[in-house]
Formats: C-alpha cells, structure tokens, sequence
C-alpha cells in the first residue's frame, strides 16, 4: 500500500480511501491470486469456437448453463462473428484437451460445429 501511496503522491490513508470508494462504487469487483497454471497441470491452452445448431433465446440459455459447468473452460465469450462463442479451455496435455473437447464441448446442447486453434505461447496475460 505504502508503495502505491509514494507512485500516486498521497499518503496511505486518502489511498485507502480511495481503494474503499472504487471498491463500493463497483469499479474494482475483487482481487485474486495469481495462479501458475503450469504447476497447477493447466499448461495446455486451446481457444474454441463454436458454432450452433440453433440461436434463438432458450437455445443460448442452454448452452450458457450448461458450458460454466464444465471447468476446463476458462472464458465463454458470445460472439459478433461467423461463429457463435469462443472459449479459452485449460488442460493439461492435448490429450486431455481431445476428451474434453469430445465428451464436454461438443455434447453441449446445439453445438453443432468447433474449430480449435491451440496456443503455443502466451505473450501478454493481464490477469
């Protein structure tokens, strides 16, 4: 805290202050910990996207419930694009990928189509 009080020139308290306003009026959600994903045996990053079969309301509704409960995908996105969604999936190997991709992502209700591009290094990670 002291550190961030010296690079913004105030003392420690109007910075906790401040931390306390931006936290109430919802601009900082939370915090978290930094996690290596590599000693954790979630090295392997695929991003997937997934087309639908159908995209009215209650079809969307059903992929969305269903896809945050399978943990190896990190992020689900709704597109604006030719396909539908985009996932970040964490796993340890591409085999482990392939059983997850096979018995999780494409069992999904409407999937009808995925295309997956693998990572082979990541470059820039804000979290």
């Amino acid at each position: 805290m002291s550190e961030l009080a010296e690079k913004v020139g105030l003392s420690k308290t109007p910075v906790q202050a401040r931390l306390k306003r931006l936290e109430r009026d919802g601009f900082i959600r939370g915090y978290a910990a930094i996690i290596d994903r590599e000693k954790m045996g979630e090295g392997h990053v695929a991003f997937v996207q997934v087309k639908l079969s159908d995209t009215r309301s209650a079809a969307l509704d059903a992929f969305n419930r269903a896809v945050i409960g399978v943990p190896e995908v990190e992020q689900c996105h709704m597109m604006a694009a030719s396909f539908d969604y985009l996932l970040k999936v964490r796993t340890r190997d591409i085999a482990a990928y392939r059983r997850v991709l096979g018995e999780r992502i494409s069992a999904l209700p409407h999937v009808a189509q995925t295309s997956t591009f693998v990572a082979m290094e990541t470059v820039k990670d804000r979290s």
